[in-house]
């Protein structure tokens, strides 16, 4: 279930390829922040984190052969964010797909009619529209020469105003050590 209802419970399964490890259920929250929750043992012993105050009547943890469970009792708005399993095997960290459990966003349909005005508006567009790149995720941006042409320009004014210096100081040094003889 990617959109849970508030107080549905959530179950999130991850299967892992050996039997003898344990497996540690993590939640990365809107911001970013990763939140432990709980260690499952191949024993199937659980231990919740020290900091999620009642964490044990919250959350239900199992395991059942290859499969370690997380069960989310009763869903809020503090459960939101992407759930990930991991599992440390031979000195190496291995960590699941990201699963994502986030209540549905809730929009309003803007007016299909608009109020008769007097004022003039000027709509002003972006210089430096956003797009997302559809490969790998991430925004580029189309006004990357705006930031990279000053920029270096400025580098090359610092490159010859010390190379300048750098021959100016070999200049004086050289008429020094000739007067000095």
């Amino acid at each position: 279930i990617t959109h849970p209802r508030v107080g549905q419970q959530l179950e999130l399964q991850c299967e892992t390829t050996k039997e003898d490890t344990g497996v540690s259920w993590v939640r990365q929250d809107k911001g970013g922040t990763l939140h432990f929750i709980v260690f499952t043992s191949f024993l199937s012993k659980s231990t919740f984190a020290e900091n999620l105050r009642g964490a044990s009547a919250r959350f239900e943890a199992r395991k059942d052969s290859k499969f370690y469970q997380l069960v989310v009792k009763s869903f809020t708005t503090q459960d939101e964010g992407n759930y990930f399993c991991l599992m440390n095997s031979n000195q190496e960290l291995y960590f699941s797909p990201g699963q994502p459990a986030f209540f549905p966003v809730t929009t309003t349909a803007a007016p299909t009619t608009a109020a008769p005005s007097n004022q003039h508006s000027i709509t002003q567009t972006d210089p430096c529209p956003k797009s997302p790149d559809s490969e790998t995720g991430k925004e580029n941006f189309a006004c990357d020469f705006f930031i990279w042409i000053p920029l270096s320009g400025a580098c090359l004014l610092l490159l010859i105003a010390l190379a300048i210096t750098i021959v100016m100081c070999q200049r004086t040094r050289r008429r020094r050590c000739r007067c000095r003889r």
